[in-house]
């Protein structure tokens, strides 16, 4: 996902965006210790996708709290 898809979405939809991406990374991990072992790429998608979209939430909270 690249960050200027993010930037379009509304703060509302990045909470839900950001908690299925934890969820997804929560199955991988479980899989994981399960013994099936999923692509091992994905793990490192799932956590950058996670850092971008709460770096654009901080961006936001930090740039209403100057106002």
């Amino acid at each position: 996902m690249k960050a200027s898809e993010l930037r379009k979405m509304s703060d509302e939809e990045l909470h839900k965006e950001l908690l299925a991406k934890r969820r997804e990374q929560f199955n991988l991990r479980m899989q994981r210790g399960a013994g099936q072992f999923p692509r091992p790429d994905q793990f490192g998608k799932a956590r950058r996708d996670i850092a971008r979209i709460k770096t654009i939430l901080n961006e936001r909270r930090a740039r209403s709290e100057t106002r």
